[in-house]
């Protein structure tokens, strides 16, 4: 599902030079979990991004699906994320002023879709989430639990093959994390291939199947089943 070959990426130049990440060779099966784990600065977030075609590799490509994503100019690059990709932020990426619906629409607005089939893709993922009961609140009003639901949901709205997620972990108190790795267990389930960035213990001894890739100084450093 995704090919990572003698990936690398540089911030800035000279003597201000910053290599993120060196040299990464990764490939991630179709339907698998796969938890990115090292400290802050590690590269696993820039990792994630460049999966997710937000940036493009200093050198090395990505695969994703048979499909060359590393060098996919901007256009290109979007509807990739609209077909292929969902993806979670850590700092969910909501917009406070619009409804927990009106969020999970976004990914939608320019699908080509009616709007019935909108609404109805919409109320499916928010009850994925577990969050159609807020559907009308604004989600300035929501719990820190509650806005990982409804960008889970809004991740989930177009039925992405892949789910990224970055850091999921990092804003939430242990309670919110146990749900949040149980909508991973329902997706991995369910059959889709996730990625997930994080520093968080709580995903080293996951309750399902998954792999352990530790990451160091831009570098892979080991890998554990």
């Amino acid at each position: 599902m995704i090919k990572i070959e003698n990936v690398s990426k540089n911030f800035g130049e000279g003597e201000k030079l910053f290599q993120a990440l060196r040299s990464i060779d990764l490939e991630v099966e179709e339907g698998e979990c796969v938890i990115l784990s090292g400290i802050s600065g590690s590269g696993k977030s820039t990792l994630l991004s460049l999966m997710a075609a937000l940036d493009r590799p200093s050198g090395g490509k990505i695969v994703v699906e048979g499909e060359l994503v590393s060098k996919l100019p901007d256009l290109h690059a979007s509807a990739y994320r609209a077909k292929t990709i969902g993806v979670v932020f850590q700092h969910f990426n909501l917009i406070e002023s619009l409804s927990v619906e009106e969020n999970v629409i976004v990914p939608l607005i320019n699908s080509g879709l009616d709007i019935p089939t909108i609404h109805k893709m919409a109320e499916q993922s928010m009850q994925r989430a577990s969050i159609l009961h807020k559907s009308s609140q604004d989600v300035s009003s929501l719990s820190g639990g509650e806005k990982q639901r409804c960008a889970i949901a809004r991740a989930l709205v177009h039925d992405p093959k892949v789910i990224l997620c970055d850091e999921p972990t990092a804003n939430l108190d242990r309670e919110n994390s146990l749900k949040f790795i149980e909508t991973i267990q329902e997706l991995h389930e369910a059959g889709k291939t996730i990625v997930v960035a994080t520093h968080d213990p709580l995903f080293e001894t996951l309750p399902f199947e998954s792999r352990v890739v530790h990451m160091e100084d831009g570098v892979i450093g080991s890998i554990s089943e």
